[in-house]
């Protein structure tokens, strides 16, 4: 896919190094100008007696105004058609472009399209990022559904298809507890947090989801498909794979809710190391 970010950056750079050459030029101009009256002789003549007369000076061209009209009507000719695209991708997708990907993936009966356009309509939805433990019923208990974290994404998105992770990692949890990662001292099953985990997730995914390939390639990962990442910071993030806003692309993007961040629907799926690749179905649904 096209970023835009990184041709507005082009472009800007290049309006720079225009203008820089154009300034070169004109001091270049103004010394030769220079060295031409000195060696001209004009008024090298003894003759004359009195004071020297002042050879009129040429108004140059490319004096600094000149420059400077020059440098700013470059600069706007080549930045400004990009300027709306930038803010654009500093901002992410439009809530059009949004809308228009969601009603063609709810136009399909795949239950793996139908995740797809849950996790967009999260991504609209304007929640916050909240880390907290919070106690909740069981089964398909939740809490304040302005706030949460990446895995809440994924848990809500999945309700939207019949899939309650909670009720899931749970009973899986209780039959095989030492299986799950041991990373929080517990003694047992918690059905308020367990699986608002990234580890406790990844884990049931790999012994109950379609295991995928953890490639680099974009033609492997499909609308539904959901992500474990590695972050820079050794902590563990998740996400669901969800087509481009770009009509006929077929790049991969990803929904996911990085930490004390929004909700964002971008083009990340290779920024970090991907750790698992996931697809549905679950057994035990």
């Amino acid at each position: 896919m096209v970023n835009y970010y990184e041709i507005a950056q082009i472009f800007c750079i290049l309006a720079i190094f225009l203008s820089l050459l154009l300034i070169t030029f004109g001091v270049f101009v103004s010394v030769l100008e220079k060295m031409s009256r000195k060696s001209s002789g004009y008024y090298s003549t003894i003759e004359y007696i009195g004071p020297r007369p002042q050879r009129p000076k040429k108004t140059n061209f490319f004096g600094g105004w000149v420059i400077l009209v020059i440098t700013l009507v470059s600069s706007a000719y080549f930045v400004r058609p990009w300027i709306g695209t930038l803010i654009a991708a500093q901002n992410g997708p439009s809530k059009k472009e949004n809308q228009q990907v969601v009603e063609k993936l709810e136009s399909s009966s795949s239950v793996a399209d139908q995740l797809a356009a849950a996790a967009l309509r999260y991504s609209n939805s304007g929640v916050v990022y909240e880390s907290n433990y919070e106690g909740m019923s069981y089964p398909n208990g939740d809490f304040d559904s302005k706030k949460g974290t990446a895995t809440d994404l994924v848990i809500r998105c999945l309700r939207e298809v019949e899939v309650d992770l909670q009720k899931l990692v749970h009973e899986d949890m209780k039959l095989n507890f030492k299986v799950y990662p041991q990373l929080w001292q517990a003694t047992k099953t918690d059905s308020s947090i367990d699986h608002r985990r990234v580890p406790n997730l990844m884990r049931y995914f790999t012994r109950n989801a379609t295991v995928l390939e953890n490639s680099r390639n974009a033609e492997d990962y499909l609308p539904g498909d959901i992500v474990v990442w590695a972050l820079a910071n050794a902590d563990m993030h998740i996400g669901i794979v969800v087509p481009s806003p770009s009509v006929g692309s077929k790049t991969p993007w990803v929904v996911h809710h990085p930490a004390y961040d929004s909700v964002k629907w971008e083009n990340a799926l290779f920024q970090h190391q991907i750790l698992g690749h996931f697809r549905y179905p679950f057994s035990g649904k």
